[in-house]
């Protein structure tokens, strides 16, 4: 099975040939998975070198000139160090784009606390009207990269990952699904996330929500699936948020969905305390306590 980057490369690569409106903007790092489109586009494949700043300033300008840009670079380097960019020059400026990241939370844990980004999503909230993605498999990042491209003049950020769940599920962008019903509570799994929760909650009678777009917040769907598995709007839900990053992340999403009803939410994912040890990304799961066996313990815990 090929990467969510691998397969990001091949469909932009398509989508070049089919729109002339797009253009990929690489600071170096994705470039050889590009190599056949900026051959036949040259003017529409650019790399700027090791310059994150520039990258999303370059991308801004042709959003500008009506282009609809797609920048790609690690997660730390695209919305981290060029953010006053991500907020002036696309922002500001009311033009959209697509940026697409790689490594994630912990995806290349030997490349140390520099190529990790878990306050990625965190800090694209501070800004307004961004639509954010996280697929868990790579035929979920190929559904979702063709709808962000296609998203007219929106801002779109597309967090690809390592980290993938075994199967792709069938998701429609912009909506959790449902994965298992139960009585309990919700738990609602972001991405990654999937396989573990499925897991940890074996056995529990719980419903377990899937969510690959996570801004905006399909609040409708945790209402709906709340009522539902509790049996009424005046009954305690308890829902448990499991995030592939800074942990809770959403939770305030999930206090807006359920503001007119009783309600306790535990958000769950990597804690602001940093791992100083580097290892794989299951060793970084398990000391971030993410694991199946970390997960059904806290989430056991936690349900009444």
């Amino acid at each position: 099975m090929d990467t969510m980057r691998e397969r990001f490369a091949s469909v932009v690569s398509r989508l070049l040939d089919d729109d002339p409106r797009l253009a990929v903007v690489l600071a170096e790092i994705g470039k050889d998975g590009f190599t056949d489109a900026a051959r036949a586009h040259p003017d529409r494949v650019i790399n700027v070198g090791i310059r994150e700043q520039l990258l999303v300033g370059v991308g801004g300008g042709l959003a500008l000139t009506g282009m609809r840009p797609i920048l790609h670079t690690f997660a730390s380097f695209l919305v981290e160090r060029p953010f006053e960019q991500v907020k002036l020059d696309f922002g500001h400026q009311g033009v959209g784009g697509v940026l697409v990241s790689a490594a994630g939370s912990y995806d290349w844990p030997a490349g140390g606390y520099t190529h990790m980004a878990p306050g990625d999503v965190a800090l694209l909230d501070t800004l307004d009207g961004w639509t954010v993605h996280v697929p868990g498999h790579p035929d979920e990042a190929e559904t979702l990269l063709r709808d962000a491209a296609a998203a007219g003049d929106d801002s779109v950020y597309v967090r690809l990952s390592a980290h993938s769940n075994s199967a792709p599920r069938d998701i429609v962008p912009g909506r959790f699904l449902t994965v298992r019903e139960g009585r309990r509570g919700v738990v609602i799994a972001v991405g990654p996330m999937l396989d573990g929760v499925l897991t940890a909650v074996e056995g529990l009678d719980v419903t377990v929500l899937y969510a690959t777009t996570v801004r905006p917040f399909d609040a409708r769907a945790v209402r709906a699936t709340a009522e539902a598995a509790v049996g009424g709007v005046d009954v305690d839900v308890d829902v448990v948020l499991v995030e592939p990053y800074l942990a809770g992340t959403s939770t305030a999403a999930v206090n807006d969905a359920l503001a007119d009803r009783p309600y306790r939410v535990l958000g769950l994912g990597i804690p602001r305390r940093e791992l100083r040890r580097y290892g794989t990304i299951d060793e970084h799961l398990a000391g971030q306590g993410l694991d199946p066996g970390a997960l059904r313990e806290r989430i056991s815990a936690f349900l009444r």
